[in-house]
């Protein structure tokens, strides 16, 4: 399954001309909230130039990158935990992605409406982070009802559970988010019993002027405090590069000074909040395809990605990076250099790594 990413923000601030951008689809816009209902979701090739070197090196049959899954949902606005503007579902709908992706308007433009009649970054970044601590709050405070219940058993488990969301409870009335409380190392599994919304990892976009490709210091600040990215792009401009031939899309991104587009900056943002690092698997008349495992994980983790049947019957591990494999002109070469070598289950996987599993079936 693809990484779940939701693209989030308030009414007009540049959602789905993101989204347009990003994925080539045309989500519906208009000038007025809410046009967007239910999410609008599109799965999207991760482009690798290192896959593409890959695959011609060694001769693969054909390229297979890795997909992320971006979903554009409708703009929440104030009182949206409480329902207003259909908050309730669209708050839902966030619950169920892996990130956050907040666009955030930092354009003047009197022919977009913005909701609250001005164009203030910090102020809509504090309406919707506001929404999502309600969110989480009303969500924190139901769940202890429940599990408080059990911890009257004595049980070990409840019991630590039911300390840590009281914790939890007690940093989202400070206006604190969720991930600033940690897990109870008894309750591995207590964050995703809860599902908050404001431990999910952020990747704000501010939504730019054409030809511009600076984050606002305001933005930029926010971000860092909140221990969160932040990106700049255009999204009108990317989502109008986006119906252009690739080749006039790049001659017009070089006439304005843009070093890249904005689905390099945000799917590489993307991927970065959960700490996934890319290897690569691809053979002689085979498909070479990418993978994106997190970061400090083993080469036995990265054979379950592959198929659970090879990570069953592991036996040992060819691995090559990607350079020295192309330097080497394939995996011939770079066995004769000396830069392929084997590696057992417990080899940490660097960002990278082509790698073949030996296995018994």
């Amino acid at each position: 399954m693809p990484m779940k990413v939701g693209i989030v923000g308030l009414p007009n601030a540049g959602k789905s001309s993101l989204f347009t951008a990003l994925t080539g689809v045309a989500a519906e816009a208009a000038n007025y909230p809410f046009t967007t209902i239910e999410p609008n979701v599109a799965i999207v090739p991760v482009t690798d130039e290192r896959l593409d070197a890959v695959a011609a090196t060694v001769g693969a049959s054909k390229i297979v990158p890795d997909t992320i899954a971006f979903h554009d949902i409708a703009g929440l606005v104030a009182g949206a935990h409480r329902g207003e503007g259909l908050g309730n579902k669209f708050l839902a709908n966030i619950r169920e992605t892996n990130a956050i992706v907040h666009v955030v308007r930092t354009h003047e433009d009197p022919n977009v409406v913005h909701p609250d009649g001005r164009v203030d970054p910090l102020a809509d970044i504090e309406t919707i982070e506001t929404e999502l601590l309600y969110a989480d709050l009303e969500q924190a405070e139901r769940r202890l009802e429940r599990v408080a219940k059990t911890a009257k058993t004595g049980e070990r488990r409840p019991i630590a559970e039911a300390a840590w969301l009281r914790e939890v409870i007690a940093a989202l009335q400070a206006g604190r988010p969720a991930r600033t409380v940690p897990p109870p190392p008894d309750v591995p599994d207590a964050v995703a019993a809860l599902s908050p919304l404001t431990a999910k990892p952020v990747l704000f976009v501010a939504n730019v002027e054409e030809g511009s490709d600076v984050v606002p210091a305001a933005v930029a600040e926010h971000a860092r405090a909140q221990g969160a990215q932040a990106v700049a792009v255009s999204a009108r401009l990317e989502a109008e590069l986006a119906e252009l031939p690739a080749e006039e899309a790049a001659m017009m991104r070089s006439e304005l000074g843009l070093a890249e587009s904005g689905l390099r900056q945000v799917v590489r943002g993307a991927f970065s909040l959960l700490h996934l690092i890319a290897f690569v698997t691809a053979g002689e008349d085979k498909p070479a395809q990418s993978w994106h495992l997190r970061s400090g994980l083993s080469v036995w983790h990265a054979a379950g990605l592959i198929h659970s049947d090879i990570q069953r019957g592991f036996v040992r591990a060819e691995i090559v990076s990607w350079r020295e494999l192309v330097d080497a002109g394939g995996y011939a070469g770079a066995r004769d250099r000396g830069t392929l070598r084997v590696e057992g289950r417990d080899y940490v996987v660097a960002d990278g790594d082509v790698i073949t599993v030996r296995f018994t079936p």
